[in-house]
């Protein structure tokens, strides 16, 4: 029964994919507020991405620091959020269940790593291009 169940959902989500690609690649008619606002939004980041290739001196290290860049904005977010859930694990749902509250724990350290990794990653790359490159 759960076979059949992902089975089907496996379909499902592959018809909707192949429906959006076909959507997405056809001829579709954009507003000119849309295509302008796209035009603008590829443009300001093809100069931050240049920035940061005039910035490292290559362009495998500029394109390197703007991920590590996105990376570092967009982890505290989602960081955030998951020690929440980690901390209503804990100290919610874990009063009464004490392996719930283990899985709080858990999830509250695991998060708090993830978010130091992704903070300190673009630091320790831009410490070692810029002054142990040369």
């Amino acid at each position: 029964m759960l076979k059949k169940i992902i089975i089907m959902l496996v379909i499902v989500f592959t018809i909707l994919g192949v429906t959006t690609a076909f959507a997405i690649t056809g001829e579709e008619v954009l507003d000119s507020d849309q295509a302008t606002e796209l035009l603008e939004m590829k443009e300001s980041t093809k100069d931050k991405i240049q920035e940061y290739i005039e910035k490292y001196g290559s362009t495998p290290y500029g394109i390197t620091a703007y991920i590590l860049n996105g990376v570092r904005i967009y982890s505290i977010p989602f960081c955030f959020i998951g020690i929440a859930i980690g901390s209503i694990f804990q100290y919610v749902i874990g009063i009464r269940k004490l392996d719930v509250r283990d899985k709080g724990l858990a999830l509250i350290l695991t998060f708090v790593t993830i978010l130091l990794i992704c903070q300190v990653l673009p630091l320790i790359f831009a410490v070692v291009v810029n002054g142990w490159r040369g």
